[in-house]
């Protein structure tokens, strides 16, 4: 079927402003994956998930142009024992990183495995990805997959001794950085991976993983404070029997962020935990977009969302689980949650269940309000001042999010930024 004119217009200009590499043991799935893209068209506001949502500025041939902010904040994560992989305006900076050395994980560059035969990169990069598209379609997924020249393969075969840090920068008003990043666990294996900063002015990520049965893998990403960033992120996991998959989101301003995660059980009493916390100021909008599909028996998601608006931000939740037929004692979780701090911002909701099985326990909600006022007065009461008192009932409204980290020093520095934030009061 054709595409309509428009989409077609803007998707044909889009590939000309590209460059795929066809040569490499990755060549054939990056192929596959721009027969994708043509079949599907890049998004707009007709199709069903983008109605929220405008990709314009995500699907236009040339970036938009971002400034390059200055931070008197010290970068996420700095204060850690922890590897170190930097990329500027979506290109690996080796002078910047650490050795890519670290007992019980290999770590590659994706620009390096190109001229290699890596038998478990080939059987994920692309393939989770396209996996992904059905039911929902996901062309800027896609356009990763055929077009992003850098990017870390991971091979987790055992437990890291210490987190491994992604960290991105940019320094051009006018950079367009596509990332795309392969990570394997191994059966038994854990390992955390930590990824900060704004890759580009506008940049398209996409990760995926591969959690093969008992094994471990927490995420944790901190999206900068960069305010005229634009934004794509995608996160495609696979789980396998008995495995952990825990993945947080922190979101600070930003003009266009749209993260979304796809998770997918396989394997029998597998676990997985999808959160986030977002906060946003004037011209800013937020888009979660979570997909979860239970195709094994016995296992456990969670999906935890607040984000917290003033100043006229947008914020938009959509969120499914579909627990197939055989999925028996599927236990599903998800609740999406926004703050308002002003009657000009607004949160927009999606949730989903969709159940073929009969012996399960799918609870979802979402809500929307301003701060409890109840609350506010019972702590001026006690004589804390009413800036004071509404940090501390905002903080508390993300606190179930922040939970969802593991590592307590991890979590205390998620809410040292999102304290820092409040008393920014921009």
């Amino acid at each position: 079927m054709a595409l309509p004119e428009l989409k077609q217009t803007t998707t044909e200009a889009r590939l000309a402003s590209l460059s795929m590499n066809e040569s490499g043991c990755l060549a054939a799935a990056r192929r596959a994956a721009l027969s994708r893209v043509q079949t599907m068209g890049l998004p707009d506001r007709r199709d069903e998930y983008w109605k929220y949502t405008r990709p314009d500025t995500l699907t236009s041939a040339e970036a938009p142009k971002a400034a390059v902010l200055d931070s008197d904040e010290a970068p996420m994560f700095d204060q850690f024992d922890r590897l170190k992989i930097v990329f500027v305006d979506g290109v690996f900076d080796a002078a910047a990183s650490d050795d890519l050395t670290l007992e019980g994980v290999s770590i590659e560059r994706l620009a390096d495995i190109e001229g290699k035969d890596i038998h478990w990169a080939k059987e994920i990069f692309g393939v989770l990805e396209a996996r992904g598209q059905s039911p929902v379609e996901r062309p800027l997924a896609a356009l990763n997959t055929a077009f992003a020249a850098d990017g870390v393969v991971i091979h987790v075969t055992g437990k890291p001794s210490k987190p491994i840090n992604l960290v991105y920068r940019h320094e051009s008003d006018s950079s367009d950085a596509m990332l795309h990043h392969v990570i394997k666990v191994e059966s038994g294996a854990e390992a955390t991976v930590l990824e900060n900063g704004p890759a580009a002015s506008r940049f398209n990520t996409a990760m995926e993983i591969d959690v093969a049965d008992t094994g471990t893998l927490h995420l944790v990403r901190a999206q900068g404070r960069d305010h005229e960033r634009r934004a794509a992120t995608h996160m495609f996991a696979r789980l396998g029997r008995e495995s952990v998959f825990k993945s947080f989101t922190l979101t600070v301003n930003g003009v266009l962020t749209r993260n979304e995660a796809i998770v997918e059980f396989l394997g029998d009493d597998a676990v997985a935990h999808i959160a986030g916390a977002c906060v946003g100021d004037g011209d800013f909008h937020h888009d979660d977009t979570v997909f979860i599909t239970h195709d094994a028996v016995n296992c456990e998601s969670r999906q935890v969302f607040k984000k917290v608006l003033r100043n006229g931000a947008i914020g938009v939740f959509q969120g499914k689980i579909l627990v197939k037929a055989g999925a028996q004692k599927t236990d599903g979780y998800q609740i999406s949650q926004s703050l308002l701090l002003d009657d000009d911002s607004q949160f927009l909701a999606k949730p989903e269940l969709e159940i073929y099985a009969d012996d399960v326990a799918c609870s979802h909600g979402s809500t929307s309000g301003a701060i409890d006022e109840e609350g506010l007065f019972y702590l001026r009461s006690r004589g804390v001042p009413e800036a004071e008192a509404t940090d501390l009932m905002t903080l508390a409204f993300l606190a179930e999010a922040v939970e969802e980290i593991d590592s307590p020093d991890i979590a205390v520095s998620i809410n040292d930024r999102l304290y820092g934030w409040l008393a920014r009061r921009s």
